[in-house]
């Protein structure tokens, strides 16, 4: 594993543990060329997705990607790191084992969106001011009345 630091390709293991439920490898990795150290993390990755834009555009898959948006929903909130990697485990698997290598982005956002709500309705809703692209106060005015329905009909 390339050292980030200084490009040494020549890096050792100094500690392995299983992280984010057993389904990833954690590996605490030093640089004896630089003293560096840094974390890889080592995953089973059943086949290549591809996503495919509404605009008919197809990029290759981003973990990180993905991740970064959920983070940002769940920025602040009380949920323990190690709960949110789990959850984002999850969804690329279920990504995976879908059968098809293309997913429509829609479909991802569906997913996200269905587990965000399970977990945390303050996420659940950030994330969608983002992918429903609210424009105004009305717009998570309407959403969050659909979450409670009945409460304004008195």
């Amino acid at each position: 594993m390339r050292c980030p630091f200084c490009g040494n390709v020549d890096t050792q293991v100094k500690d392995s543990r299983p992280a984010e439920d057993n389904v990833a490898i954690r590996r605490r990795r030093f640089c004896p060329a630089c003293g560096g150290r840094f974390t890889t993390y080592e995953r089973v990755q059943l086949r290549d997705l591809v996503v495919v834009k509404s605009s008919g555009r197809r990029e290759d898959f981003d973990r990180t990607k993905l991740e970064r948006s959920i983070r940002i929903a769940m920025q602040k909130r009380p949920i323990d790191p190690e709960r949110i990697d789990q959850m984002i485990s999850g969804i690329v698997r279920r990504l995976e084992s879908m059968g098809d290598t293309d997913v429509p982005s829609k479909v991802i956002g569906e997913i996200v969106m269905e587990t965000l709500a399970r977990i945390d309705t303050v996420s659940y809703v950030r994330f969608a001011s983002v992918y429903k692209n609210f424009q105004a106060a009305d717009d998570f005015d309407k959403f969050v009345s659909e979450l409670r329905p009945g409460l304004g009909e008195e």
